[in-house]
């Protein structure tokens, strides 16, 4: 009996698969969004950025104005997996419509997944295997097909796809669960 092992990447890992411009557009909607987040989100969020992020003038962090803030955690984002691990939760939260259209989607093309609402920046990081049939343009096509009312766009649809699967396609495989039993 060979027991099931997995290999993770840390969540920071991502930034190799992200335009600076669109982790400042993740970034951007999450600090102009952070009162819908629950309070210990909000919390956990803030004492992140106080922690990590640096924003000159101002010794916490937390306290800048928000485009300051946004500006000086690029930097945090690639740097840390928990900062990235909270910031993608509340981006999954704020845009929960799509977390659950995207989870649809990958449960139809066969992929087994924790539920949207499950926390995902609790887990080590990302899964390394990614299914070679799923590529993002396939998922993207599948999407638009699905959902043709949608106003989610390629990257939305993408970032959500690696968020929601918990995978990124570092290594792709014929059969991804196959390979994390090897």
């Amino acid at each position: 009996m060979s027991e099931k092992q997995a290999k993770f990447l840390p969540f920071h890992s991502i930034n190799e698969f992200m335009l600076p411009e669109y982790r400042q557009t993740v970034l951007t909607a999450v600090f102009n969004h952070l009162e819908q987040l629950s309070g210990a989100r909000r919390g956990t969020i803030n004492a992140l950025v106080r922690r990590m992020v640096s924003v000159p003038g101002f010794r916490n962090s937390a306290l800048a104005p928000t485009p300051m803030k946004i500006k000086g955690s690029a930097q945090g984002f690639e740097r840390y997996p928990e900062f990235v691990a909270q910031i993608l939760q509340a981006w999954s939260e704020i845009n929960a419509p799509l977390a659950a259209q995207v989870y649809e989607l990958l449960k139809a093309r066969g992929w087994e997944i924790l539920p949207p609402e499950a926390d995902r920046s609790k887990l080590p990081g990302f899964l390394t295997e990614w299914p070679a049939a799923d590529t993002y343009d396939v998922l993207n096509e599948t999407y638009r097909t699905m959902y043709p009312d949608s106003t989610a766009s390629e990257d939305d649809v993408r970032l959500m796809a690696v968020w929601i699967g918990g995978r990124l396609p570092y290594s792709v495989t014929e059969d991804p669960d196959e390979a994390e039993e090897e």
